[in-house]
């Protein structure tokens, strides 16, 4: 399966590159205008010392660590929440009929090779948080662990996100409450929402184990719900927890799809 997204990734690319021109303004603009979204934290903090107890680099932080994972996810597997065009249109029937996994055809589909820029300015703004915290070597090894369970949660919240639209092919934006919604959710402190919020994405819906849990480890702080301080070590087995029942929702959709006979 790697090396077939390996290979069609790799065709995209090339594909993409023969306008080296285009393809080289669409990577730097999309460092440029993630770097918008980075801005909102200077304004915040133009304006407060602190948001909901944490600094600006605390913040910058729990931020860089959750968008980093996030724009990989979405790099590698953005397309599957867009499944939706393909079962009506029934151009998943050619994904069906290919001797490859059906998950990786649709997540490689229309590869978009520039988006590297947003990982890019992402990975530069964790490393300048990091650069500022300066965190103990004792606690430094969380910090590769909560990216890559982050980035195997979100791709598991976009394979979900296909696997709901083979019932619901006319609401993919029902899926993306989930997906980019939960970016958006996890991109500052969690304890600036309410309390039911926080225990809901910890205990139903694993976005806390993206950057929250491990981060409350990596930063030396107390959880301010006094949530079970065991959480902050548990972000691999959400990630795969998660994982596994995306797994079983992708194979019962495409056991449910039917062709549209087009």
């Amino acid at each position: 399966m790697v090396r077939t997204y390996a290979l069609l990734a790799w065709a995209w690319t090339r594909a993409a590159a023969q306008y080296p021109l285009s393809f080289a303004v669409m990577t730097v603009a999309g460092f440029v205008t993630s770097g918008l979204d980075a801005a909102v934290i200077w304004v915040i903090f133009a304006n407060t010392r602190s948001l909901a107890g944490f600094g600006v680099a605390e913040v910058m932080f729990l931020y860089g660590a959750s968008s980093l994972a996030f724009t990989v996810a979405d790099l590698l597997f953005g397309n599957v929440d867009r499944i939706s065009r393909h079962i009506r249109a029934g151009t998943l029937d050619v994904f069906l009929i290919r001797p490859a996994s059906p998950f990786v055809q649709v997540a490689v589909d229309q590869f978009v090779p520039h988006r590297v820029g947003r990982v890019v300015q992402r990975a530069v703004m964790l490393g300048l948080a990091l650069s500022r915290l300066g965190v103990p070597p004792g606690r430094a090894w969380m910090i590769p662990v909560m990216v890559a369970s982050g980035i195997v949660i979100f791709a598991a919240l976009f394979a979900l996100s296909g696997a709901v639209q083979f019932l619901l092919t006319g609401a993919p934006e029902v899926a993306n409450a989930f997906t980019y919604g939960g970016a958006q959710l996890t991109q500052y402190p969690l304890n600036v929402y309410g309390a039911d919020l926080v225990r809901g994405v910890t205990y139903v819906l694993p976005l806390a184990f993206v950057n929250w849990q491990p981060g409350l480890y990596v930063l030396g702080r107390e959880d301010p719900l006094g949530l079970p301080p065991l959480l902050r070590f548990l972000s691999p087995v959400a990630a795969l927890a998660l994982a596994g029942a995306a797994a079983l929702a992708w194979r019962a959709g495409i056991r449910r799809y039917r062709s549209t006979g087009s």
